[in-house]
């Protein structure tokens, strides 16, 4: 069969059968050849050479602070028209905070590798701690921030190619700044301007804003190991108001339990944490 001869195997009908045409010769339609193909179960693979395979990108579970990280970068409008500043900003995905921040004139790897460095430093991370996960832009896989991440020991993790949302957790910050009620109507007028604003927003989103991803605690109370003590007053106030007036509960309290491990592209663990979720409310 043509189909499965050395020369045209690795070769769709689509393929094969212009080749043909050019050696003047018309031995079916695609659609034939598709038929024969189904009916003889060959619309798999037919060459010795391995298939192509897509992989779902690694789970990365963060039960705690300071395990997985996640960093990216975006450019804020300045008046200038056609230039930009870039925000380089990394969060802890358990907590939710940002443990750091600068804003540049340009994407580098080289500045990248010194607030990777600055955050590492902040934090106290010790070799092999924590995973850092990005995109695959030239920022992330650049030389030097990969020779800082060797030295440092921190275990750099990548998003799939032209996958956005294989890194939700920076995404998600991103849109929570741009689209807060703060955010400036107009562009900024200079670079100080920008890190001003984002200074502000940092303090904001880190000290004072109640995540709900987090059963309504700030990041930094997760981060630092605050949220039980909050949580627990919480769930006390909640039995003791039902406690006075029962009838205005139809059910059980809210449950004021923290938030689960935290799953980076969940895979099997999404199904194990549903789980054990369902045991925790049981």
């Amino acid at each position: 069969m043509i189909a499965n001869s050395e020369k045209y195997r690795d070769l769709s009908p689509h393929q094969m059968v212009p080749k043909l045409a050019d050696k003047g010769l018309y031995v079916a339609s695609e659609s034939s050849f598709y038929r024969l193909l189904r009916a003889e179960k060959l619309m798999a693979h037919r060459s010795k050479s391995k298939p192509k395979t897509n992989h779902s990108p690694r789970s990365l579970v963060a039960a705690c602070s300071n395990q997985v990280w996640s960093w990216d970068i975006t450019y804020l409008h300045s008046r200038i028209k056609g230039k930009y500043y870039y925000l380089y900003m990394v969060e802890d995905i358990f907590s939710r905070y940002i443990v750091g921040w600068c804003i540049k004139e340009m994407e580098c790897s080289d500045l990248a590798s010194l607030l990777i460095e600055q955050c590492c430093i902040t934090q106290s991370i010790q070799r092999q701690q924590i995973h850092l996960h990005s995109d695959n832009g030239s920022p992330m896989k650049g030389a030097t921030l990969q020779a800082t991440l060797e030295r440092l020991g921190v275990t750099p993790s990548f998003s799939r190619p032209r996958v956005s949302n294989d890194n939700p957790y920076s995404e998600s910050l991103f849109k929570t700044l741009k689209y807060c009620p703060y955010y400036p109507a107009k562009a900024f007028a200079t670079i100080q301007d920008a890190q001003e604003w984002v200074k502000a927003f940092t303090h904001w989103y880190n000290t004072e804003h109640l995540h709900s991803e987090i059963c309504f605690v700030t990041p930094h109370a997760r981060h630092y190991g605050l949220e039980n003590k909050i949580l627990h007053k919480r769930d006390i106030l909640y039995k003791i108001s039902r406690n006075i007036n029962p009838l205005r509960w139809s059910r059980d309290t809210r449950n004021w339990n923290p938030a689960p491990e935290v799953i980076l592209n969940p895979g099997k663990e999404k199904k194990r944490q549903k789980e054990a979720m369902k045991s925790q409310l049981a």
